[in-house]
């Protein structure tokens, strides 16, 4: 774990080829956030394997495939950390992951473990900046784990002047400047809603059997990088709120759309709650192409993420929500996001403080009943008209 610039893709590389060179015929996976990280940074980067590694000593890089195959028949195979199927089935002896704590899905990790089973003694290097994701705490209490650190200041000489005077200046004091320059794993994030050992002391391992009310709560992606937010929130008879699923990711609007009422009607639930404010009405309409029944209660945000979040984040200091196991993506976006501009969108705390604020402090459910009265009734008169009875 170390800061940024201090040479962790170079220790990386390094380690790689020392190992590949010492070990003919060995298989080594290589896992980045992306592909495209892989390529770009771990092989083909300025500090990755192809710039450390002898000419003499590389057989073949596929850049199509991934693979990178040595003389002494040592290769290594590139995989995606959003795409942690790819990892089931292959097997390796030594693996290299890189930025870890950027990984969108924590299931690489283990998908990884469980393809680590040749050799005598099989290993991976991560090398990351660290961010307080519950994937890196997880690691780090492994009692097998080995943490070495590093700081930019480390490696100064070997980069730009204007970096150090610049971009070090610029962060000195501040947060940032423990994490990403000094390499710090900070455990609670300051400005944060949320902390993970609070999480953790909530957490429970099924939800009650008497939830008198349940709601999908949806956040609409903005676009870019951006992922729509599904989560699952109930409120049972004790009145505490219950997290029952996080359904989040980067889907078309259609695919979203179905992921929202496979769990509203896997759950039980009562409606789905859904932010208005990208796309307006369209929200809905995608929703009734998928399921017209499905009642759907549009929201607007008037007020900023932080501020709309803070009186949730009181229910959960009194203790009186729980989540029903665990959702890493959605407990890292919930316990790092502090409202500052340079932070991408919480979509998956967003959709949970849509959904909770429903079920906890939301309007009156008549008038869910209202609306599930007048699809109802629209339905009946439909099949009616068409020689049906209901």
């Amino acid at each position: 774990m170390a800061g940024r610039g201090t040479g962790k893709t170079r220790t990386g590389a390094e380690e790689v080829s020392h190992y590949a060179h010492t070990h003919p015929g060995a298989r080594i996976a290589l896992v980045g956030p992306t592909w495209r990280d892989v390529h770009d940074t771990m092989v083909e980067g300025e500090s990755g394997l192809l710039s450390v590694v002898p000419p003499d000593c590389i057989k073949q890089w596929n850049s199509t495939k991934g693979e990178l195959h040595f003389v002494n028949g040592a290769m290594c195979f590139s995989f995606a950390a959003t795409q942690p199927d790819r990892l089931r089935g292959p097997q390796f002896e030594y693996a290299w992951g890189d930025e870890a704590a950027a990984w969108e899905n924590a299931e690489t990790w283990d998908q990884l473990l469980l393809g680590l089973r040749l050799g005598p003694k099989p290993r991976v290097i991560l090398t990351t900046t660290p961010k307080p994701r519950r994937l890196v705490r997880d690691i780090m209490k492994r009692p097998h784990t080995i943490v070495s650190r590093g700081s930019t200041y480390d490696n100064l000489g070997n980069l730009a002047p204007e970096f150090a005077e610049t971009v070090l200046a610029l962060y000195k004091g501040s947060r940032y400047e423990r994490q990403e320059i000094f390499g710090e794993l900070i455990e609670d994030v300051e400005g944060a809603l949320w902390t993970l050992d609070q999480l953790d002391k909530l957490r429970v391992d099924k939800a009650p059997d008497d939830l008198i009310r349940c709601v999908v709560g949806v956040d609409p992606a903005g676009g870019g990088r951006d992922q729509t937010g599904i989560v699952v929130c109930a409120r049972g008879a004790d009145g505490h709120g219950y997290v029952l699923a996080d359904r989040s990711g980067q889907y078309h609007p259609d695919e979203w759309a179905k992921r929202a009422v496979a769990a509203y009607h896997q759950f039980k639930c009562d409606s789905i709650v859904a932010e208005k404010n990208y796309g307006g009405e369209m929200v809905e309409h995608t929703i009734a192409t998928v399921d017209p029944m499905a009642p759907v209660r549009l929201v607007t945000a008037t007020r900023g993420k932080v501020v709309r979040a803070e009186p949730i984040a009181t229910q959960y200091s009194q203790e009186r929500v729980h989540h029903v196991g665990s959702f890493p993506q959605l407990e890292d976006q919930m316990t790092q996001y502090t409202g500052d501009p340079r932070e991408d969108s919480p979509d998956r705390m967003d959709a949970l403080v849509w959904g909770l604020t429903e079920v906890l402090e939301g309007s009156s459910a008549l008038a869910y009943l209202a609306q599930i009265q007048k699809k109802s009734v629209a339905s009946t008169n439909g099949l009616a008209a068409l020689g049906y009875s209901r």
